[in-house]
């Protein structure tokens, strides 16, 4: 049962930890209600029992990105973290009295939410996080590309493959303005066009951890491919929502999600590579969904059925294809199944033959390297964990410097082996 099922966070002692500002001991707090041990939760978030231990004694926020994945982990709500950090005014807090001069609530005011991004240890300018909320807030208009809109969503694509994060939320306002318009003509192409856009924002703002805007987009991408009517477009779509879930504590939802995903899939009859493609995506999906929830039984079966779907791919699938899933892809996936099984040695054979000359981007390539590095970091492997580190962040620093859960593994090797080979460079890189 999810800690948050058991009302703990509405709790007298979580209600004197946000009082008196102790964001540490609500990390202990939810720990203790899910029964796992320092050494559980630091698995979970790429760093030791140690410095799980620091985290929770600690009454200073003094690494805000590791905060903020253990919280996610043991499922801290935000606006309780952010309370407890003293960010903003928890809901439990007792009635305070505000200053007349006070005339806009702190979530309207543009400079406060700068403030709030900053301390949230974001990597991605906060402008652009600003952008992307008023493009959902509000619908942006067509600009002067709107006649070509499968041009620019596959330079935005181009953009994601690239790992050219901060380049793609700068486009996305626009790019979601064009498919808009497009999509007032109500036809399924330009429907499932729209749904591929709010799934591309949703992969972005996954990526650089900022899953309640990707939680509504992922809504949006699965209403407009439902409305398309296009099966691949719709799997598309569940498959980003369930991510979010799982990112957001909700397991279980996110493993029926992209289990009915998977058969509604499976019922084409899978006569075509794009639908094969769509059907292992989904098996891969499945498996490190379950894997992150503890399932281990589900997450070796579906890894294994993955292999199979994957058997009749080709190496290299076309750029134009949704799923550009592979059989060297699927054994990716492995290395991340086991990984958060907590099976660094299974993690590291599943990759033993991965060569970044396999993928076709450089996304992949670099995740290549940043899950073998999260497997080495596992192990207590700090140079085999730079090194891998450092090879992504040579292929797509993007990769490493805007994906927090690796942000936390780099400062995790500056805060203890600070001298391993690699590490001052990995530290500098980031702090550019």
């Amino acid at each position: 049962m999810l800690a948050t099922e058991l009302g703990i966070w509405t709790s007298p002692e979580a209600r004197e930890l946000v009082a008196r500002r102790e964001p540490g001991g609500l990390i202990r707090l939810g720990r203790r209600h899910r029964r796992w041990r320092q050494g559980d939760l630091g698995d979970r978030i790429g760093c030791s029992a140690s410095t799980v231990s620091r985290l929770e004694a600690s009454k200073r926020v003094t690494d805000v990105t590791l905060l903020r994945a253990a919280a996610a982990a043991v499922g801290v709500p935000s606006s309780i973290l952010a309370a407890a950090c003293g960010f903003t005014t928890s809901v439990m807090a007792a009635p305070t009295r505000v200053a007349p001069d006070a005339s806009r609530d702190a979530e309207e005011d543009p400079m406060r939410r700068r403030t709030l991004l900053a301390a949230a240890g974001t990597a991605v300018p906060a402008s652009l996080l600003l952008g992307i909320d008023d493009a959902l807030a509000g619908t942006p208009g067509p600009s002067r590309n709107a006649a070509q809109p499968d041009a620019w969503l596959a330079r935005a694509r181009r953009m994601f493959d690239a790992g050219q994060h901060t380049a793609l939320l700068r486009a996305l306002p626009g790019l979601l303005g064009d498919a808009h318009h497009a999509a007032r003509s109500r036809s399924d192409l330009d429907h499932a066009r729209l749904s591929a856009c709010y799934t591309l924002a949703t992969q972005v703002l996954v990526k650089i951890g900022r899953y309640d805007r990707a939680r509504i987009t992922a809504d949006r991408a699965t209403t407009y491919a439902s409305l398309s009517g296009s099966p691949l477009a719709t799997a598309a779509a569940a498959r980003e929502l369930a991510i979010v879930l799982r990112h957001q504590e909700q397991a279980p939802a996110a493993q029926r999600l992209i289990l009915n995903a998977a058969a509604d899939v499976e019922a084409t009859g899978l006569h075509t590579d794009a639908q094969a493609a769509a059907y292992a995506q989904m098996l891969c999906t499945t498996s490190y969904t379950a894997a992150r929830a503890g399932d281990r039984g589900q997450a070796l079966a579906m890894i294994e059925e993955a292999r199979r779907a994957a058997r009749r791919l080709p190496p290299f699938p076309p750029d134009a294809r949704l799923f550009r899933i592979s059989p060297a892809a699927v054994d990716l996936y492995a290395v991340g199944v086991h990984w958060a099984l907590g099976d660094a040695g299974a993690a590291l054979e599943a990759g033993r033959d991965l060569r970044a000359d396999l993928f076709p981007t450089a996304e992949r390539k670099s995740r290549m390297h940043t899950d073998l590095a999260r497997a080495w970091w596992q192990w207590g492997k700090p140079e085999q964990t730079a090194r891998e580190l450092l090879a992504a962040m040579r292929v797509s620093p993007g990769e490493v410097r805007d994906r927090p859960a690796i942000r936390a593994v780099v400062s995790e090797l500056s805060s203890r082996h600070p001298l391993t080979s690699g590490v001052r460079e990995l530290t500098l890189a980031l702090a550019q």
